[in-house]
């Protein structure tokens, strides 16, 4: 597995996939991707946790031409999760018809294959997926 930049994401002892976030010591603020210092108060104490892998669908889109530098399938969706422990990451949607998605959906954390880079590794990405069948 290559990920799309190194630090996003991995899989447990399960094999279970995670988002890699960071909280803030001092305050307690939980941020993806992890950065060096906490946006809402500034400290530099930040712990990495596993961010939980499930939420629901906040706002989303299509995409229907592949930006810059893709090399993934289109079309695909696009939009932000709001994960139970209250962050909002902005993903990649596994559902690519915004007909069939609606605000607070259950969705749930994967990991995707997005295809071979120039050197012919197959790199990955987390996307997250409805957690249920929709009709």
């Amino acid at each position: 597995m290559k990920p799309v930049r190194d630090g996003l994401f991995g899989r447990d002892e399960h094999d279970n996939p995670y988002l890699l976030g960071g909280r803030c010591r001092a305050c307690g603020r939980l941020q993806f991707p992890v950065a060096t210092t906490c946006p809402a108060c500034g400290a530099d104490t930040i712990d990495a946790v596993h961010l939980s892998d499930h939420g629901t669908l906040w706002g989303w889109t299509a995409v229907t031409s592949p930006p810059p530098g893709y090399i993934g399938d289109v079309p695909f969706g696009f939009g932000v999760v709001a994960l139970s422990d209250g962050l909002h990451v902005i993903t990649r949607i596994e559902e690519p018809d915004p007909s069939r998605l609606e605000f607070g959906l259950p969705m749930r954390l994967s990991l995707v294959e997005l295809g071979p880079d120039d050197e012919g590794d197959v790199v990955t990405t987390y996307s997250f997926a409805p957690a249920v069948t929709r009709g």
